[in-house]
């Protein structure tokens, strides 16, 4: 009897590290989509030139029009609403939140070195560009993990 209790035992101990293994590497393939997302946000956002400065010869970015097009790209990339909430053919169950958006534009002196302390965030521009920092929350499939959460990091320049 001890013998069958010892096996039954063993089995659940098994499923659980099967289930754990599925959930992180689910997790980590999440990671990567979202990490992909923002970076194709913050590239698309980057190449939305203010037309007037640049007939003027002044490379610049359009930031309300950047911020349109990196929220669409995110939007698009992990199938959000517009307001950010996951849509219903999501993997994701929670909002994502963009934590930092920042346009760093022709006022400044390049190569420039973006900071930021609080997100331990650095990068080094060198022309007009576009940072981003977004945070997710991974739907744990098996509630084995503890609670995932990611601020990911993007920046891109412009392309001339």
């Amino acid at each position: 009897m001890h013998k069958l209790v010892f096996a039954v035992l063993m089995i659940v101990v098994w499923w659980m590290l099967q289930a754990l293994q599925m959930d992180e590497e689910v997790a980590i393939g999440t990671l990567h989509e979202g990490k992909r997302a923002v970076d194709r946000a913050v590239h698309a956002a980057a190449q939305q030139t203010d037309r007037a400065k640049l007939e003027l010869g002044i490379l610049s970015i359009e930031p309300a029009q950047a911020r349109a097009v990196a929220d669409l790209y995110l939007q698009q990339n992990l199938r959000l609403n517009t307001d950010f909430s996951p849509r219903d053919d999501a993997f994701l169950r929670e909002s994502v939140q963009i934590e930092v958006f920042e346009v760093i534009n022709e006022t400044e002196t390049f190569p420039y070195t973006y900071r930021n302390a609080r997100y331990d965030y650095e990068v080094t521009l060198d022309r007009p560009g576009v940072v981003m920092i977004a945070h997710l929350k991974y739907p744990r499939t098996f509630g084995v993990l503890a609670p995932v959460e990611w601020d990911l990091k993007g920046a891109a320049e412009m392309v001339y």
